[in-house]
């Protein structure tokens, strides 16, 4: 099992650390969007003993169990698109994604 950062994403991520605080980025899934699941990136102010740690690029990565088989074997990369900045998803578990990308199927 296992979620990792490009170094852009590990980049961003530090940014945001050293801006707002947190221990971690916390990584899950919410029901939504017109493909069923949508990703939830955020940083964990604090890290449940159910969660699933990983380490990348000197980032600790923590998953809820719920989510994890869903993200399981992610690669998270940061991109500008035009005036858009966003966190993408490269997930082997993903079958379908919508066209604007923001949410995915699992089958």
């Amino acid at each position: 099992m296992s979620i990792s950062l490009t170094e852009k994403a590990a980049r961003r991520v530090r940014e945001f650390m050293e801006r707002d605080g947190g221990q971690a980025l916390r990584v899950g899934v919410r029901r939504t969007g017109c493909s069923g699941w949508a990703y939830e990136v955020g940083l964990a102010e604090a890290i449940s003993p159910a969660d699933h740690r990983f380490e990348d690029a000197g980032i600790t990565i923590v998953v809820d169990p719920e989510s994890l088989p869903m993200v399981d074997g992610s690669r998270i990369d940061f991109v500008v698109e035009g005036l858009n900045r966003t966190f993408k998803f490269e997930n082997p578990n993903a079958t379908e994604e919508c066209g604007c990308g923001e949410s995915f199927t699992i089958q």
